[in-house]
Formats: structure tokens, sequence, C-alpha cells
């Protein structure tokens, strides 16, 4: 586990290693240049999960469970957000649902910790939890992935787990997404792509989620405008900034649980 720089959290915990490129948010993961750079300096964990492609490194679809870091949030006595899955995706078809079920056991025996669960599959999510998961913790926030108007499908597909906590992560945003059906979801993060070869994000995407999460009473974070800022010009990150609207936008979902 580590302390994270993700504005939306306070740490990563990463019992699964290795993905795989599913649609086009996938396409520039900063995840898989971190799983290579890892990789490089000996980690065992990340050994031969990318291969090159070009000048850079992807995914190459293996997936590694890591037991042993199973233990880890119960070492951490402070009450943390925690990513969990930050360099995966729980939900993975490779990732065996016994071993989701010993994920959910350490996330029921923590209480004192929020998990937050982003996926691109949340169709497996809904079956695993339906069929191998008995309670919903109120403590665990499940979300999805929307990039485009081309997955908001997803939303529907997240509509049907139970959970405390619903979310959607708009980012990296490369598209409009028009109009989403946003009941029982109580939070959604938006932002845009970094990187030297990151996507823009243009303005008028950000202002069709921000009034629709206003209409509907969504909780709104604005996480970063990422390479391209609201100008249309391209900058680092830090000169980019998280100013939206001439603020900033950290809006939490309530820890109230809402089961349906």
């Amino acid at each position: 586990m580590a302390e994270s720089q993700i504005e939306w959290t306070d740490a990563t915990w990463n019992p699964v290693a290795g993905c795989s490129i599913v649609t086009a948010g996938c396409t520039n993961c900063y995840a898989m240049t971190l799983a290579a750079r890892l990789d490089a300096m000996g980690m065992t964990k990340y050994a031969g999960l990318t291969r090159r492609s070009g000048r850079r490194s992807v995914w190459n679809g293996k997936v590694r469970e890591d037991y042993a870091s199973l233990d880890a949030p119960r070492r951490w006595k402070k009450p943390r957000k925690i990513f969990v899955n930050s360099m995966s995706d729980l939900f993975h078809e490779k990732v065996s649902s016994a071993f989701i079920v010993s994920v959910w056991k350490v996330m029921r025996e923590t209480p004192h910790h929020h998990y937050q669960i982003l996926t691109k599959r949340p169709d497996r999510m809904a079956e695993i939890i339906s069929t191998r998961i008995p309670d919903v913790l109120p403590n665990v926030w499940l979300g999805t992935s929307v990039e485009n108007a081309q997955v908001i499908d997803r939303i529907d597909e997240l509509r049907k787990v139970p959970a405390a906590i619903r979310f959607i992560s708009f980012e990296p945003l490369i598209g409009a997404v028009g109009e989403v059906d946003l009941t029982g979801i109580q939070w959604a993060i938006v932002g845009g792509e970094s990187g030297n070869i990151a996507r823009p994000i243009r303005e008028e995407w950000i202002d069709e989620i921000y009034a629709q999460c206003g209409r509907q009473g969504t909780a709104f974070f604005f996480k970063q405008w990422g390479t391209w800022g609201s100008d249309n010009k391209k900058r680092s990150k830090k000169a980019n900034g998280r100013k939206y609207r001439g603020r900033h936008w950290d809006e939490m979902p309530s820890h109230d649980p809402v089961w349906p």
C-alpha cells in the first residue's frame, strides 16, 4: 500500500497487477508505463506484464493475483480512503472470483477504511457481487469509468450493483457523454488526460456533466484539466491546474449508505 497523489483518495492498494486494453480510455493508461518501469527495477510482482508497442509499453493481458498484499490494510490503523487496484482492474476476467471474495473479506474486516473500487467491467462486477458477495459493505464505494458516449452503457451496468456508494470516473474525458441517467449514482469525478500524447478535453464536455450532476443531485469532483487547459492550449498538468469555473470542485458523496 502507498500514499497517493490522486486527488480524490488517500492511498492505493494493489492486490492485483496487470490488465488489458478494452476501450479508448485505456490507450494511454499511466499504469502500463509504471508497470514496465517497476519491472525494469526488478519488482517481481510486475515482471512480464507489458510488451513494447512502438515507443511505449502496453499491457499484454497477463494478470497476477498478489495474496501477500491482502493483509496490508489490516496493518494500516489510521482511517483512509483507499483506491483499490490503481494498477489493474479487480473485475478483470482473469481475476478469479475466489480472489475477489478474499479482497472483500479484508474490506469487511477493516471498516475504519473507505475503499474505492473502479472498473471498466461493471457487468462482471454486478455478476460477482450478486452471486458471491453476501452483504453490502457501507465502507466500499463501487464505480466505473466512462470516457465518452460510446461506453455510457457501463452506467446502467453499475446501477445493477448493490452498493453503499456508486460513482463514475469520467476520466480521461476524451469525448462528450451526452445525456446520462445518474439515478442511483452518488458521485462523479471528471478529469482530462495527462502526458506527452494526451488527448484534448473540451470545456463543453465538462459543462454538460456538471449541469447534469446539479440537476440530478450527484456530487461533482473536478480532478484536473491534465495536459490540455480550458483555453485548449497544451501545458504541464501543474500549469493547467484544477480550477473549473474559477474554483476547485472537491465534492464528495455522503457516507450515508444508499443500498438500491
